[in-house]
């Protein structure tokens, strides 16, 4: 993007050599290939990730162990699904390496794991479903909000055990709030959550089973989406979880600071309604490329509508490979 009226657009940094240097240091504590998946807050699994995934794993051939290390608050569960299927082809073993955060789809990552490491700040959560539907609510914000079943269901639960007989159906009162289609559709989501856990747990815990009793309570026991499950928990529901080593921790913390640079918000104002974002979401890495994704956008504040549009997108996936010793540059085409 060129400067505009003299001012430079900020652009965020890209530590490429800083994040290979730990990524040695990882692998040489491990017995097995590793690959870091990190999200930034506003970043998300999603599809697209599938591709970029199959980029980076081509380059690395069949594997007997990969080490995946996490740290995403979630996406889509049908891309996690696919990450996990299409990372398992290309090893025989899958192990999560959680230090951090690993919330909802990317729950749904780990449990396609052999094995689930987690450091002394790592969490998984439930992956009961919300979605945000083109009729879903608006916020103040003028944007759509997501909407789960559980709080479908408590609400109508609440006005069952608060109002007397004959009082109204709370349907009635709801579809005020939220159109019917999205009742719908959050019900079927559910459902496919269940699905994509059973399926993902099926990797590697053959009783059907058991496999249905850990879907069954990561979808429906816990009473908020971000409910931390930390490490005692997740072994109690049956997830084979367990504490990941000290140095290795610390060097998936030092690996995050560094991601966390890389992910800070470069905002460029050039006046009180037009302003341009560049921001890293979304990093693929392992020993000698780097793929991440970059929002790179104009921005207009239209007023009449108290909301920012976007006016010019030249986001992209993009991508830094270290070819013998020369460090090349360039966009990586993911439609």
């Amino acid at each position: 993007m060129e400067p505009e009226n003299n001012v430079t657009v900020i652009q965020p940094p890209v530590l490429f050599d800083q994040t290979q240097d730990i990524i040695k240091k990882i692998e040489s504590t491990l017995d097995g290939t590793f690959i870091a998946y990190w999200n930034n807050p506003k970043g998300s699994v999603c599809q697209n990730d599938v591709i970029a995934f199959y980029e980076l794993l081509e380059g690395l051939g069949k594997r007997k162990r990969i080490y995946l290390f996490i740290k995403s608050d979630g996406g889509t569960g049908r891309a996690s699904l696919r990450i996990v299927n299409l990372i398992r082809k290309y090893c025989d073993e899958l192990v999560a390496l959680v230090p951090l955060v690993c919330a909802s789809a990317a729950t749904m990552i780990a449990l396609g794991a052999n094995e689930i490491r987690m450091g002394p700040m790592a969490y998984l959560t439930a992956v009961d479903t919300s979605l945000t539907h083109d009729l879903s609510p608006i916020d103040r914000d003028n944007d759509r909000v997501s909407v789960s079943l559980d709080e479908l269901t408590r609400v109508i639960r609440l006005w069952r055990r608060e109002r007397s007989k004959g009082d109204g159906n709370p349907y009635q009162a709801l579809f005020q709030h939220v159109h019917p289609l999205v009742i719908g559709a959050v019900d079927r989501a559910e459902s496919l959550s269940i699905m994509l856990c059973n399926e993902l747990l099926s990797y590697h815990i053959k009783e059907t089973a058991t496999a249905e009793e850990i879907s069954s309570i990561l979808n429906s026991k816990y009473p908020s989406h971000n409910y931390p499950i930390l490490l005692e928990e997740a072994k109690r529901i049956g997830l084979n979880a367990t504490t990941m080593d000290k140095e290795t921790n610390a060097l998936l913390l030092d690996l995050n600071e560094l991601y966390s640079e890389m992910g800070q918000k470069a905002t460029t104002d050039f006046d009180e309604s037009r302003a341009h974002s560049n921001e890293i979401l979304n990093i693929l890495e392992t020993q000698n490329l780097q793929i991440y994704f970059q929002e790179d956008k104009d921005w207009f504040y239209r007023t009449e509508e108290r909301r920012w549009i976007t006016m010019n997108d030249a986001s992209s996936w993009r991508q830094v490979v270290n070819n013998n010793a020369t460090i090349e540059r360039k966009v990586l085409h993911i439609a």
